[in-house]
């Protein structure tokens, strides 16, 4: 049977700020994102890079977004649930899906968080992915790697969850390998140019945020960003 590509994502509301995410174009390879609301505080949302074109991606990435959506709502829900050891437990059951859904090794990188929508907490798990972003305090923040992609090892355990705090006026971006690998001329964007773009931004909404990125990075290229799938993720706290 054909494969369909991941459901497309519900963005939800947060009462503390915003959430939001943009691709630029259609999806090439095997970059998704999503989130899942599990009231009544958190967020639970991810940025998924499967490796492969889109062909070779589209199983795994369907079966990786059902699990997401499914034992993610369920490891969260309640108020007495445990953020940082739901995110390992949902590391773990997403990477059996993969090696499953593939049939054996087949790397993905992630960025897993839960947000609390009252305390500005951020529990997270970045699965080999590129470094998310925070602007706290007019500085910025990499979130570094803390756990090995998906995929590669079938008794892999991954270390505690990690945890960053949002203020009001703080801004969480995440962007795709797509966007620092974009090169004009021999020279990449990198994740630098990503960093001192969420610096100097003034936008009041995640979704601005992530325009704007993609805006730049156009400019940036003189054409269209058209390469592999470009993608940015962003969490403003306003209140």
């Amino acid at each position: 049977m054909p494969w369909k590509d991941p459901l497309q994502a519900t963005i939800p509301e947060i009462r503390s700020g915003s959430l939001g995410a943009v691709y630029y174009g259609q999806r090439r390879s095997g970059d998704f994102y999503d989130f899942v609301s599990v009231p009544p505080q958190r967020v639970l949302f991810g940025l998924f890079d499967v490796a492969g074109d889109l062909e070779q991606a589209r199983k795994i990435t369907a079966n990786l977004q059902r699990k997401f959506r499914s034992v993610g709502a369920k490891l969260l829900e309640g108020e007495e649930a445990n953020e940082p050891n739901s995110l390992l437990k949902l590391w773990i059951e997403m990477n059996r899906t993969i090696l499953k859904s593939a049939g054996g090794v087949h790397a993905c990188s992630a960025f897993l968080a839960c947000y609390d929508d009252i305390g500005g907490t951020v529990w997270y798990v970045n699965a080999g992915h590129i470094a998310g972003l925070v602007r706290h305090k007019r500085q910025i923040r990499q979130l570094e790697a803390t756990a090995l992609p998906f995929g590669l090892f079938a008794h892999s355990v991954p270390p505690n969850a990690s945890m960053v705090t949002l203020n009001p006026g703080d801004a969480l971006l995440l962007v795709s390998k797509g966007i620092v690998e974009a090169n004009y001329h021999g020279e990449e964007y990198g994740l630098r140019r990503a960093a001192e773009y969420l610096d100097q931004s003034r936008s009041v909404s995640a979704h601005e945020v992530c325009v704007g990125l993609l805006d730049q990075l156009r400019q940036f290229m003189h054409a269209p960003p058209t390469h592999d799938d470009v993608t940015a993720m962003a969490l403003v706290r306003s209140l």
